[in-house]
């Protein structure tokens, strides 16, 4: 008997998230790093910056590698086995290898890293966003901008009579010509 094939549904499944499709792959690679090996703290240490901290007991600076994969900070750990020639009667502290990855938000930094008494350290710069504003000119007509009736040829917006941008606006209902944002009478 075949099964179904079922889909998992997609948190950014709505035609309103535009663009988000690399964030559901994100969310996947997280989900896959859901091993609890080995713990670590995430805390801030100044209004823009954080620092990661793993429990890396037994492992040495040569056993570990810090990497940074786009968005991505991934922290890998392997010990080497020295227990040749060695008998143990209790074997409790396994050379266990990991691998753990966080998503960094677009713009975060890595200022560096130390090992520190069986805890790796990883500092993070988080920069201030900067507040962008941008102004989308509208145009009249039909369809896209060059097209647009009233439109120079180039596509930029018609010009008056002294170089100044001229364009359309509805008051009380009627259409009145704009000449650098003011509507003129006539």
């Amino acid at each position: 008997m075949r099964r179904p094939c079922l889909s998992r549904p997609s948190v950014f499944g709505s035609p309103l998230f535009l663009g988000f499709d690399h964030l559901e792959q994100m969310l996947d690679r997280v989900a896959k790093n859901a091993d609890g090996y080995p713990p670590y703290n995430i805390e801030q240490t100044a209004e823009n910056r954080l620092r990661i901290t793993l429990a890396v007991a037994g492992f040495a600076m040569d056993d570990l590698q810090i990497t940074q994969e786009d968005n991505q900070l991934v922290i890998r750990g392997r010990q080497r086995d020295d227990s040749e020639g060695r008998i143990f009667l209790h074997r409790g502290i396994a050379a266990r290898q990991f691998q753990r990855a966080f998503v960094l938000a677009e713009g975060i930094e890595v200022e560096g890293a130390w090992l520190d008494n069986g805890l790796l350290h990883v500092d993070l710069q988080r920069p201030q966003p900067e507040v962008r504003v941008r102004t989308i000119q509208i145009h009249g007509g039909q369809g896209n901008p060059g097209a647009s009736q009233g439109s120079a040829p180039n596509g930029s917006p018609p010009r008056g009579v002294d170089g100044r941008s001229v364009g359309a606006r509805t008051v009380n209902g009627a259409a009145m010509p704009v000449v650098e944002g003011r509507a003129s009478r006539g």
